[in-house]
């Protein structure tokens, strides 16, 4: 069978708010691995299994991760989904220890956020892979369902999270997944060291709401990590100019989410 068309991979997406991409990154696999591993101790932090180890900016740390964003065919990929335009919205890398449970990023009425996933372990269904509950991402699915109900399955239904009704989206290294920040996600089983990092994406700003979104977006997604700009050193030093259009919408709005976080929070 063929593969999908990029029309059939926007359409797929736009319909049920998620895309697997197998094998896209596995010729830069080993350098991709490598940059990983520098960041941790690059900045003094070792994961214990214990928890959750992360870092924010996490891909602006080093040119080498820097790079994904110029990347043909990655760059193709997004701007099928969210136009050519989009804006770079940051990124975490993480050691993952424990489950996760079901929710969104966000939900805002713009619809214009995706988040790109790479899992550096091979992750089954059983053992840490990403699960989403298809078309979630949706309007309607944002009444139908609650990320809070799918929490308290075991009151409800005496299910546990893991058994309910969802998609696994099992890979291997080197593929992408990409999904939509309203789509309901979740993790469960695996190890105490599973390698994962994400890079958030958004559609170019145009309406107000659009723009009221992507203030919103800034003063939620940076709000307590004392960053001074919203892209690290590396990212914004060694962009060449095609990677210049997807750092410039954020920066000019800056202030105005750090205005809204002020207000949101009395900091």
């Amino acid at each position: 069978m063929p593969l999908p068309t990029p029309i059939q991979q926007r359409a797929f997406f736009e319909t049920y708010g998620f895309l697997k991409i197998s094998g896209l990154l596995k010729s830069e696999l080993p350098e991709i691995l490598a940059e990983f591993e520098a960041v941790f101790p690059q900045l003094g932090l070792k994961h214990d299994g214990i928890k959750r180890t992360m870092i924010v900016q996490f891909v602006d740390q080093r040119p080498g991760l820097c790079a994904l964003l110029d990347h043909p065919e990655l760059l193709a990929a997004i701007g099928n989904l969210i136009g050519e335009d989009f804006n770079y919205m940051g990124s975490d890398g993480n050691y993952y220890t424990g489950e996760t449970t079901w929710h969104r990023d966000t939900t805002y009425p713009s619809n214009s956020y995706i988040k790109l996933a790479l899992y550096l372990d091979s992750v089954t269904k059983d053992a840490g892979c990403l699960r989403v509950v298809p078309r979630s991402h949706t309007d309607l699915g944002l009444q139908t369902w609650s990320d809070e109900t799918l929490r308290d399955s075991e009151n409800l239904w005496g299910m546990h999270q893991r058994d309910l009704p969802a998609q696994p989206l099992e890979s291997e290294p080197g593929d992408v997944l990409l999904f939509n920040h309203r789509l309901l996600h979740a993790s469960f089983g695996g190890g105490k060291a599973r390698r994962m990092f994400t890079m958030n994406l958004g559609r170019h700003a145009e309406t107000p709401t659009e723009i009221d979104d992507l203030i919103t977006y800034g003063d939620h997604h940076f709000y307590g990590y004392g960053l001074k700009s919203p892209y690290g050193q590396a990212m914004t030093e060694t962009a060449p100019p095609t990677r210049m259009q997807h750092l410039t919408q954020l920066p000019k709005f800056w202030d105005a989410c750090m205005e809204r976080n002020k207000a949101r929070t009395g900091k």
